[in-house]
């Protein structure tokens, strides 16, 4: 069951690395809290280094997934403990550096061994995305951390919550970061770390605001207070550690962090941890309540968080596994019809794929024209558009005799002349002479004119041709194309030159037969 932390983290590796990650909503425990809440901590505190940014406004401006890998679970000459059991070991020390590191998924194949590296590692991948001036982005930053002294678990980091932009943020920087975090803990399989101060009221907490709208009954919501030790003196949590205040489906726990004047004393978080462990133990209502002091402390946090998420994950298990398989399936049935890759075919045998390829292309091409698209093997996309719309052929047939046709028809032959106009045409045509018939050559002058008007409708109907025969270009393409991108890309480069170099001549016809009618009139 220790095993299934790590398949997990496996997973979003894989799904990170192709950019599938909202294709499966995985399990892991998303970090939500306000600004100066102590999320930092909490998270610094679970691994037992400082290896986050840290200042003033918002630091954390990209979602930092943390996957915690404990390198005792991987030596299989140790003794296989239970589940939950593992200790933070806060009073041992780490003499080899080689035992702790962290790795990059941006940067593969790179262990930093020296953890304010990862934190300027942190900072610049943030400033690449963002920039430097407090800009934040949705896409985040994956962080594997191996040490002997974690507990497995997979983290996401989020930015706090603000109310009023800095630097070069939007005005609506509140509302996007709202969007950000909703959209990491509406995930039904996440649960949701909802961090708080004690020194604060709960009721006010942005956090669990945050996290009763995702999980209305909270059931997978667990509320950290952070802060204790600041709480005024005579004052206790209590109350909200037992669940009486705002209940949680998995409670409450307390945790005491590095202060300030530690941070800028440069005491070690296992030395900060031995010290939360001697305030509870001192603390005149912690200590005397043994359920109340098993709500306390990091190691008691870490451990928890361990254990809900193994078997929250163990419960989603069957869900993704089904999932798995279902997008396994779909990706196999496109991988058959795109047709086995053999690195080895030889010259010919290449020179004969290719030739199947435009074959089947001008095949597919004759076939959408003549009315047949409904039965091309390249998928269902050309059947359903056969049954919704138009399609092929029966398109180029609509522009002729629906829209050209018409236009043609709709051009009257007084369209545009005026009976001024007509009248000085035939006064004009007289000369000094006064005729008693209409002269033939006011008629010649007039319906040059007007046969002239026919030019546009048919330039326009050529236009519209041409738009269709590149739609079907796309339609006829062979599915199996798309295993070659720049076969793919030459030829639609090509057929599309092909058409426009075919268009101007076309134009041209289409003018040389107005001319023809203009030049020689059926009297």
């Amino acid at each position: 069951m220790e095993q299934l932390i790590p398949i997990a983290s496996k997973l979003q590796d894989v799904l990170g690395a192709v950019g599938q990650n909202t294709q499966l909503d995985l399990p892991q425990i998303v970090v939500v809290g306000g600004q100066s809440s102590g999320k930092s901590s909490v998270l610094e505190a679970l691994v037992g280094r400082s290896f986050l940014p840290r200042g003033t406004g918002i630091v954390t401006r990209r979602p930092l997934i943390l996957q915690l890998f404990n390198t005792r679970n991987l030596d299989t000459s140790t003794e296989e403990e239970e589940p939950g059991a593992q200790n933070l070991n806060p009073h041992g020390t780490t003499a080899d550096n080689s035992q702790e590191w962290g790795e990059f998924l941006h940067a593969p194949n790179k262990k930093f061994y020296k953890f304010h590296e990862i934190k300027n590692e942190i900072i610049r991948e943030t400033d690449r995305s963002t920039g430097g001036n407090k800009g934040i982005s949705n896409d985040p930053i994956r962080l594997k951390i191996y040490s002997p002294f974690v507990l497995s678990l997979t983290v996401v980091d989020l930015p706090g919550m603000t109310k009023v932009p800095v630097g070069d943020q939007p005005e609506n920087i509140e509302e996007q970061i709202h969007d950000m975090i909703l959209q990491f803990i509406s995930n039904p399989n996440a649960i949701i770390l909802a961090v708080t101060a004690a020194n604060t009221d709960i009721a006010n907490s942005d956090a669990l605001q945050l996290a009763k709208a995702a999980d209305p009954y909270g059931n997978r919501t667990i509320g950290v207070l952070t802060k204790l030790d600041l709480m005024d003196p005579g004052t206790d949590a209590s109350e909200v550690l037992n669940n009486q205040l705002i209940p949680l489906r998995k409670g409450y726990i307390g945790v005491v962090n590095r202060g300030q004047k530690d941070i800028n004393e440069d005491l070690s978080i296992r030395d900060g941890l031995m010290k939360e462990e001697a305030f509870f133990k001192h603390h005149p209502v912690y200590s005397r309540d043994k359920h109340l002091l098993s709500k306390c402390g990091t190691n008691t946090l870490a451990k928890t968080l361990n254990v809900i998420l193994m078997h929250h994950i163990r419960e989603c298990l069957p869900d993704v596994k089904n999932r798995i398989a279902g997008m396994m399936t779909d990706v196999q049935s496109e991988l058959e019809a795109l047709g086995n890759a053999d690195e080895g075919m030889s010259k010919n045998a290449l020179g004969g794929t290719l030739l199947g390829l435009l074959s089947k292309f001008a095949n597919n091409f004759a076939s959408i024209i003549d009315g047949r698209g409904g039965e091309l093997n390249n998928g269902t996309n050309s059947r359903n558009l056969a049954l919704i719309e138009l399609f092929g052929g029966a398109r180029i047939n609509y522009v002729f005799n629906d829209i050209f046709a018409p236009s043609l028809m709709s051009a009257g032959p007084f369209d545009g002349l005026t009976d001024d106009e007509i009248r000085t045409t035939i006064m004009n045509a007289n000369g000094t002479r006064r005729a008693l018939f209409v002269p033939e050559i006011s008629f010649d002058i007039l319906i040059r004119r007007q046969i002239a008007r026919l030019e546009q409708p048919g330039i326009q109907c050529v236009d519209l041709v041409y738009e269709e025969l590149q739609r079907i270009a796309m339609q006829a393409e062979p599915k199996e194309l798309a295993r070659f991108p720049f076969l793919r890309d030459r030829m639609n480069e090509v057929v599309s030159l092909l058409l426009k170099r075919c268009m101007a001549p076309t134009q041209i016809m289409v003018s040389n037969l107005v001319k023809i009618e203009l030049a020689v009139r059926n009297a």
